[in-house]
């Protein structure tokens, strides 16, 4: 039986159906993501949307989508989706789905009387280029297949409309064509295996509506280009595969392409092996630089998701080689920051202040997999030039003050992960003695002391040792109260008494401020009053302000966004501090907890994490359909389990 399979029942139900999204990449930054019945509910959402760097930073939606129509006797079967305005759904090809599986490459399976159709799509590696296989399973009569390509040719944050500006102009090709509407745009050129007859029928398909858009309260509706269709017989038992790329391609070598790419194809046939497919997703190789996405569908790479996310990502997967060459790529601008020149890499907000803190950790995670010599060669100086540049007081929005905290301010601008905004101001304004930055801060100067010490550098060592102790005083006497949870920022007499989860790091770091009576009222609170069966809750419901469901427009989502809200990469540390700190007791607890991160796998974004959930039952999956930090997170937590259940752990927490 497959995993990630879907029965006729819950495809013809629209109500089901469209509520479940669908995304491939090619891991270069362009993708293909739509419905499992293809029917588009987001702007974002298209058969090839790609990168066009000529024009702007954007994601451009090239190819919306291809209906096929199955042609017998002159009966025409389209088995295309649009929603149209006024709630209106056409062709209605979802009725002839006979089943869904996505266990190697999303199939889909058709049934229009006595004709069976196999569906099968991949999204080349490396490649602009989605490849769709048809092979007509059954067929007791001539059967022809017509295909209609709705062209778009927009950025992903805009919508496209009739206009006369749109050029009709296409060229043959090689089994096909190219054409392209606008000036700057690359040609789509869109290729089958098979020689066909191209039939020009231009015309604009008006009126087209994207529900989720509605959803969100943006403008929601668009028209779309068809240039005309594309005809051609086909046999039973036969197999056309159709290409859509920004490059032409022979199309002799089609059905060996595909081929080739379906075999390099791992199953996702279980929770594991659904997280290992979305964490090479978020792989992006431009050039020679590797990098990794924050988030899909419209989140680029940024400094603080890359360094959280990468251990995750990587060395859990033993994909040491990929850690290094995006750690290669992110040292590189954290570097150019640090030394105050302009970042020649594609990542965003490296100046916030817990990025190079961030940083540390995924060293540390590092050390912790391939070992400290290892990770002394490679790392060693970087670690000891953040500790230096930290000290030394450099950071723009960073200093160390005389009670060895880290002091940042946060009042005009969101400078931590909670940096929703409203009006230009954070909507959360941590400022001050930040209380994660803190606990980050003591474990870097912890890890750097071992370091050094390996390095056989004792003068380092002893002074870092120091600085941490001073730290760790100054923690304990700022952040702890009497209520046995941690304030979640000081700032002179402003102190923020509200019930927030990034307390959990100070018991989940390697290295603690925190005794062991004081780590466990922590995560007792934490447990009591923030956890969910889909993370953190980012506000316990307890305090003010408590806004847990993130709906509706811009404005209310970004009210919503870090008061209540529930977030994956936030349970992976709560996690790993409850394996801290009651070792194997807590073991079938955090199993049952991954229960609930296990059941997305079928829902959102198929075989993938979203971005948060709504803190309240039934923990809707909200925001981008596939997040970085939280596969990642997932997956440490699932290498965890793995070494407590194999190992006593001994050495493993150091």
């Amino acid at each position: 039986m497959s995993y990630l399979r879907f029965e006729k029942s819950l495809m013809t139900n629209l109500q089901e159906s469209l509520t479940r999204e669908l995304l491939r990449t090619n891991r270069s930054g362009a993708y293909s993501c739509s419905t499992i019945v293809d029917c588009n509910t987001r702007k974002y959402h298209g058969l090839l949307v790609v990168p066009v760097p000529e024009m702007d930073e954007d994601n451009h939606v090239l190819l919306s989508s291809l209906d096929v129509t199955v042609v017998q006797h002159g009966a025409e079967f389209n088995l295309g989706l649009h929603k149209y305005q006024g709630n209106n759904f056409s062709p209605n090809g979802h009725k002839y789905i006979q089943e869904f599986d996505c266990d190697k490459v999303p199939t889909t399976i058709y049934r229009v009387g006595g004709v069976i159709l196999k569906k099968e799509v991949v999204f080349q590696h490396y490649e602009d280029r989605i490849l769709i296989r048809y092979t007509l399973v059954d067929a007791h009569s001539q059967t022809t297949l017509r295909f209609r390509p709705f062209l778009a040719f927009r950025s992903v944050k805009q919508f496209t409309h009739e206009n006369s500006v749109a050029s009709r102009d296409y060229y043959g090709v090689d089994n096909g064509i190219k054409t392209c509407m606008y000036a700057g745009y690359p040609d789509l050129y869109m290729q089958f295996s098979k020689k066909n007859e191209f039939h020009f029928q231009p015309d604009w398909y008006r009126g087209i509506e994207y529900p989720k858009e509605q959803e969100r309260g943006y403008a929601s509706n668009e028209d779309l280009y068809v240039p005309g269709y594309f005809e051609m017989p086909i046999r039973k038992g036969e197999s056309i595969v159709f290409s859509g790329s920004t490059s032409e391609i022979k199309t002799t070598g089609l059905k060996r392409l595909f081929e080739k790419e379906l075999t390099s194809r791992k199953p996702r046939d279980n929770f594991f092996h659904c997280l290992v497919n979305a964490a090479h997703q978020f792989h992006n190789l431009q050039g020679d630089e590797c990098y990794l996405l924050a988030g899909y569908p419209w989140f680029k790479c940024r400094a603080r998701d890359t360094f959280i996310s990468l251990p995750g990502l990587t060395l859990c997967l033993e994909e040491r080689d990929y850690f290094e060459k995006v750690m290669q790529t992110a040292a590189k601008g954290l570097r150019e920051f640090m030394e105050g020149k302009p970042l020649s890499v594609k990542i965003y907000e490296m100046d916030k202040p817990d990025v190079p803190l961030w940083c540390i950790w995924a060293i540390q995670q590092y050390a912790r997999e391939e070992g400290v010599e290892r990770c002394l060669k490679l790392y060693g100086s970087l670690l000891s030039d953040i500790l230096t540049f930290i000290e030394s007081g450099k950071h723009p929005n960073l200093s160390l003050k005389e009670n060895g905290l880290l002091y940042t301010n946060g009042k005009e601008e969101a400078v931590t992960w909670m940096n929703s905004t409203a009006n230009g101001h954070p909507v959360v304004p941590r400022s001050g003695y930040i209380v994660e930055f803190n606990a980050l801060w003591y474990n870097a100067l912890k890890f750097g002391e071992r370091m050094a010490h390996e390095a056989g550098n004792d003068d380092r060592a002893t002074h870092l040792g120091a600085m941490a102790e001073h730290c760790k005083t100054s923690f304990v006497d700022t952040f702890l109260n009497e209520y046995g949870y941690l304030y979640d920022y000081v700032d002179g007499k402003m102190i923020d008494w509200s019930v927030r989860p990034n307390m959990i790091f100070a018991v989940a770091l390697d290295y603690s401020p925190l005794e062991l009576s004081q780590k466990k009222s922590v995560l007792d609170v934490c447990t009591r009053e923030l956890l969910t069966p889909k993370g953190l809750r980012s506000l316990s419901p307890k305090s003010g302000g408590y806004n847990p469901m993130y709906v509706g427009p811009q404005e209310q989502r970004d009210y919503a966004y870090h008061q209540g809200t529930a977030w994956p990469w936030l349970g992976g540390f709560y996690l790993e501090a409850c394996l801290k700190l009651y070792k194997r007791t807590r073991l079938s607890f955090v199993e049952r907890q991954l229960v609930g991160y296990e059941d997305e796998m079928f829902c959102h974004c198929l075989g993938t994490l979203p971005e948060l959930f709504d803190g309240n039952p039934p923990f809707q999956g909200r925001g981008a359909i596939s997040f970085a930090m939280n596969v990642a997170e997932t997956l440490r937590t699932l290498e965890l389990l793995e070494k407590y259940n194999f190992n006593t752990m001994e050495g493993i927490t150091k």
